[in-house]
This record gives C-alpha cells, structure tokens and sequence, in this order.
C-alpha cells in the first residue's frame, strides 16, 4: 500500500467509498484504548456520589458539566477545588468540561458578547483546576424558522476562529457539539464548520446520536463526511423512532444506533481521546438508574470491539 493511501487523505478515500473496510473487529482492544466515561450529572449532581459510581464501575472519566446543582461554570473556584479532590480520591480524571459557551442565538450586541468571552475565561479557569485542556462548546442555536445563510456561518466562522485563538492562549483546546437545532447539527454541517475554521486547537464533540436525530445517516455517512483527526471528543448513547415518528432517546441497545462500529471506526482511525456515554434516556428509578442500564449494555459493546 503506497504511502498517499496510509495518509489521512487516502484513509480519507477509502472511508467515503467504503466504509465497510472498517467494521472488522480490532485486535485487543480494552477498556483503557475506549477510555469511556460518563457525564457526571446524569449519574447525580453529587460529585462524591458520581465518582464512586464511575469507580465502582471500573469506568475512569467523567465529562463534568453540571455540579451539585449548577453549570460548573456558575460555581465558584472553590467548588470546582472540592470537585477535583473528590474525582481525585476515586482515580477519576475530567475528560472534558461542557460548557454552554455559544449556545444561545448569535450575539446581537456588544454586552452580549462580552458575557460569552467571560463565560468562556471562566471554562478556562475550571478546566485546568480539573485537569483537562478540553471544553466541549456550541456554534450557537438558529432562532426559530431562521435558515442559515452565508453572511450569518461567516460571522458564526469568525466567532468559533476568535474563541479558538483565545483557547490557543490558554493552552486549551475547544471541541463544538453538533446539536439540533444549532447551525451544525449533522455530520456534514460540522464538515462545513472544520473546513472554515481552521485553527489546530478547534475540533468537534461528535454526537452521531444527535446527527440521527437531526435526520442523517450519522454512522457512516455523516461520520465518512469528517476528518477523524479533527474528532476531540465523542458523545454516545441510543435512540429509537416510534410508530407516530417521534424520536426518543432510549437505553443502549435498545433503540437504532450503532455504537460498536463507531466505536471500532474511530479507534481504526488512530483516535485516542475520549468518549463520553450522555444517557439522556429516562428511569422511572432516576438518572443513576438510568445510567447504570445503558452504561452495563456499552460496557458489553466495549467487550466486541
């Protein structure tokens, strides 16, 4: 094989035209290689609470977003100390820090964007208090019936460009969500935002599950439309469409997404960072519950990668 086909340029090629060439399991893959974690507060907003979860599991990271009660980055410095003593103790390292910076409507006003640079100095401050040089962040909501048009993904390009270079300074890296109702909801709309904004440090948490539920072909069309290289940061879970067409979300295993072969497709990638298991599916015995059903079935996909 020629080294233009071992490039990412020739990976590239051969994911968009054949994406069955990855679905081969791989040779040895462990738990450590999947580096899975959870986010925090869908098991409790107690982080002592959360990390014994995580531990008891034998799971070693949490994505924190919200602690005891409030967006991490609506709490004190101190607060975020004692969180980071409390993962500590349990050998719980941050993988990342969701912030909801840019996930509102695009900025009309200079104040406006003023708190959004502080809301995003203020992740900084968190996330190396934790221990990571991630922040999972938005490329902001579309108003209602609003269709993107040029002039406005120019100013949002502009925008992602400046917080990257800023996070740059800070030896930090930013990782945008594709979300419903955002301007890149899809696969291909977070293609489109990595060609134009182009600083190294600027990547994506990529969300196949939200990309499904936004109507596309996520696992392996969406995902065959990405660089892998520009992948920081990965969310899973499940979802399943019902008789009427609503979309819900639902436990591991028991809705329509293909976890192991994403899985498998990015580690045959060379991926190394993290994926984060996002539960959102609901337990009538609450959010731990919750977690434990669809973290017990991930855990048996993780063992057929």
């Amino acid at each position: 094989m020629s080294d233009s086909t071992t490039g990412r340029r020739g990976f590239l090629s051969l994911l968009g035209a054949a994406p069955f060439l990855l679905e081969g399991a791989l040779d040895g893959a462990t738990l450590e290689q999947v580096r899975l974690g959870v986010t925090s507060d869908e098991i409790d907003e107690d982080v002592a609470v959360a990390a014994k979860f995580l531990r008891d599991f034998g799971v070693g990271y949490a994505e924190i977003r919200n602690v005891w009660g409030k967006y991490n980055t609506s709490q004190p410095l101190e607060k975020i100390k004692e969180a980071r003593a409390l993962l500590d103790a349990q050998k719980i390292r941050t993988s990342i820090l969701g912030t909801p910076f840019f996930r509102g409507t695009l900025p009309e006003s200079d104040a406006a964007l003023d708190s959004e640079w502080k809301l995003l100095n203020d992740a900084f401050d968190r996330a190396e208090i934790l221990g990571t040089d991630k922040l999972r962040i938005f490329g902001f909501l579309m108003k209602p019936g609003e269709t993107a048009s040029e002039k406005t993904l120019a100013r949002v390009y502009e925008l992602e460009t400046e917080a990257a270079r800023r996070a740059k300074k800070r030896h930090m890296r930013l990782a945008v969500e594709n979300l419903v109702g955002s301007y890149f909801a899809t696969g291909a709309d977070s293609a489109r935002l990595l060609a134009n904004v182009k600083e190294d440090n600027f990547g994506l948490t990529w969300d196949p599950n939200n990309a499904g539920m936004a109507g596309e072909n996520s696992y392996p069309e969406g995902f065959g439309k990405l660089d892998p290289h520009r992948i920081f940061h990965v969310h899973l879970r499940d979802w399943k469409k019902g008789p009427d067409g609503k979309v819900d979300w639902t436990f591991v295993g028991e809705g329509t997404f293909d976890n192991l072969h994403q899985i498998r497709a990015l580690l045959k990638t060379g991926y190394k960072e993290n994926f984060t298991l996002e539960t959102h599916a609901k337990h009538p015995d609450g959010k731990a519950a919750a977690t434990r059903k669809s973290l017990t079935a991930l855990l048996e996909v993780v063992k057929q990668v």
